[in-house]
This record gives C-alpha cells, sequence and structure tokens, in this order.
C-alpha cells in the first residue's frame, strides 16, 4: 500500500467501507472493516486525514479516531451527494467522500464533544416531547369532534374540552374512557416538557452566548441555547451565508446576465429557521406604524408588505445579526424606534 494522504470513510451499523488514496490522488486503499475493527486499523496508521460524512455517530467516530493520533475531518452529506456517481454502494459512497474532501473550496463541520452533543440532546428531547403533545391534542380534538364537542385550538383548552366531553352524556362511557387515557397521557408529557424547561433555563443561565443571543428581539431562552449549541458562526464567511445556510434567503433563477430571485430556500436546518421565523413574526405582531411602534425598517416594510414576508425578512436579519453578535462578541445595539 502506498504512502495515504487521505482516508474516505462511510459509515454504517456494521459495516465500515474505506477509501483511501496518495498524494497524486491514486486509489491505494479500498477496504470493509466490521465495526469492531476500525479502532485496531487506524491504530496501527500513522496520522492520517480520516473524512466521514457529518451524520449518524459521525461525530463519535472523530473523536475516537482523533484519540489515536489521526486528522478527522466532516462534511455535511449534501456536499458529498454532487459528488456520487451512478448507482448506490458503500464503495461509491466512500469515494464520494474523499473526492468531496478533497474540493478546496469544501466546507467542513467540526467535531462535537459529548458534553456539546448531550447539551443539544437536551433540545432534541424537549422538540421530540412537544411532538407527541401536538399529536396527543391533535387526537384528542379529532376524536371529540367525531362527538360532536368542539373547542377551541392550543394545550389550554384541553382541560375545557375534557369537561366537555365528560359532561356529555351522548359520549358513550368507553369513548369516556379513552378521552381519559388521552387526557392523561397529555398530562404527563406536560409535565416532562416543563421539567425539560427547567433544565433548560439553568443552561440558559450558565451559557454566556445564549445570554448575550437571548437580548435580540424574538429570540427566546430556547432558541438562544439553540443557536449557542448548535451553530458554529465561524464556519461562515458572512451573516448572509449564514442565513442562507438556514434557508432564509431566495432561491436564485438567474442566467443571461439576468438576476431573477424567487421565494426563500428552505434549505437549511429547519428548526433554527422555525424558531427564528417564530420569534420574528411576534415583534411584527407588535409593530404599529400608526403609533409609531417598532423600528423605522419594520414600520415602513409592514405598510409595503404582508406580515408574513415581513416577519421572512426580519428571520433573515436576525440570523445576520446573531451571525455578527457570535463571531465579534458584541453585544445586541437595540434600533431606535421609528
Amino acid at each position: 500500500m502506498g504512502k495515504l494522504k487521505l482516508i474516505a470513510m462511510d459509515t454504517s451499523k456494521h459495516i465500515f467501507t474505506l477509501h483511501g488514496v496518495d498524494e497524486r490522488g491514486n486509489v491505494v486503499l479500498r477496504r470493509e472493516l466490521r465495526r469492531n475493527q476500525v479502532e485496531a486499523f487506524f491504530a496501527k496508521l500513522p496520522p492520517t486525514e480520516v473524512v466521514l460524512e457529518a451524520c449518524g455517530s459521525s461525530h463519535h467516530w472523530g473523536r475516537r479516531l482523533t484519540a489515536l493520533g489521526q486528522r478527522v475531518r466532516l462534511i455535511p452529506p449534501q456536499y458529498v451527494k454532487p459528488f456520487v456517481k451512478r448507482g448506490k454502494d458503500d464503495d461509491i459512497d466512500a469515494e464520494a467522500i474523499g473526492e468531496a474532501a478533497q474540493r478546496p473550496a469544501m466546507r467542513f463541520v467540526p467535531v462535537k464533544s459529548a458534553e456539546a452533543q448531550a447539551d443539544a440532546m437536551m433540545l432534541s428531547v424537549r422538540e421530540l416531547l412537544v411532538k407527541q403533545r401536538t399529536q396527543l391534542v391533535n387526537a384528542l380534538r379529532g376524536h371529540a369532534a367525531e362527538f360532536g364537542v368542539i373547542a377551541a385550538k392550543g394545550t389550554q383548552n384541553v382541560a375545557a374540552l375534557l369537561e366537555r366531553v365528560t359532561a356529555d352524556p351522548a359520549v358513550p362511557a368507553v369513548a369516556q374512557a379513552m378521552f381519559g387515557e388521552l387526557g392523561a397521557a397529555i398530562a404527563a408529557v406536560s409535565a416532562r416538557i416543563t421539567e425539560q424547561d427547567r433544565k433548560l433555563a439553568r443552561l440558559h443561565k450558565t451559557n454566556p452566548v445564549s445570554q448575550q443571543l437571548a437580548k435580540v428581539p424574538g429570540i427566546g431562552p430556547v432558541s438562544a441555547l439553540t443557536l449557542a449549541l448548535t451553530v458554529d458562526a465561524r464556519q461562515f464567511q458572512s451573516g448572509r451565508h449564514f442565513a442562507a445556510w438556514l434557508g432564509l434567503t431566495p432561491k436564485q433563477h438567474s442566467t443571461g446576465g439576468k438576476h431573477r430571485l424567487g421565494k426563500i430556500s428552505r434549505q437549511g436546518n429547519e428548526r433554527l429557521r422555525a424558531l427564528l421565523v417564530i420569534g420574528a413574526t411576534s415583534v411584527v405582531k407588535l409593530v404599529k406604524p400608526e403609533q409609531a411602534k417598532g423600528s423605522a425598517w419594520l414600520q415602513a416594510l409592514v405598510q409595503r408588505r404582508p406580515r408574513k414576508v415581513v416577519a421572512v425578512a426580519l428571520a433573515n436579519k436576525m440570523a445576520r445579526v446573531v451571525w455578527a453578535m457570535m463571531t465579534s462578541g458584541e453585544a445586541y445595539r437595540r434600533q431606535p424606534a421609528g
């Protein structure tokens, strides 16, 4: 085997496919390893650049291989896909990772520590619990509607809906028992969400970046903590690059020197984009040009465009402000009202 310049590794649950190239780009290594053979193989190699897709257990393997003296880099999967040749198998995927890693302008994802992953996991667990509660509430409302019992939307109206169902003699006893099961499940999940919120609040108070970002109008503790724990602002060249990564910039349909911009791309981080747009919507609701409430920029925009469009534009601006604060360390400077 010739001198290795780079090893691309396609990971899975049990089989790991290696694709190694030398300084001239010639393939000098093609090999499959079982999971229990990976560390022993890399422990025998001199320090080499190892590249993986940033998905699944890649951060775990990044930490393990780094401890063995290897230089690990992670590539976002969407940047690897253009290099995949026709067909689909592990060898082709590993080769595509290697091809992508050798591009001069390729962007990489830093390997996260176990502590950083644990903190981010708290956010993921809360999001999952909120989704479960939403499913339960929707099921409750749907079944109640089948018996002619309607209530306003929102978790705060669940108790009133259950009371109405219980008091309705037209609802059979079996159905009432099932409504009780749904009500108990909603209460249990809500209690877990409340406990998770307490843990996140404590974590927010100990994270200086999160506390700094929470001063931006429209960014609350959960949004600030999500940004602080999941975003490495240094990997973006500018605030616009960060906004584009979030999917908040318009799609381009430009050709022949003619620039045409369409709707926002929605091609980035869905969770962060949703948090920023929801926060921006809450800010836009308070803008009242006739009472001079809100910044001059927002007041002028609200008078020209629909408020939903204004909310997306504000979310784009918030993303750029967040990038500037995270890269410079400066505090938020509130804009004067118009």
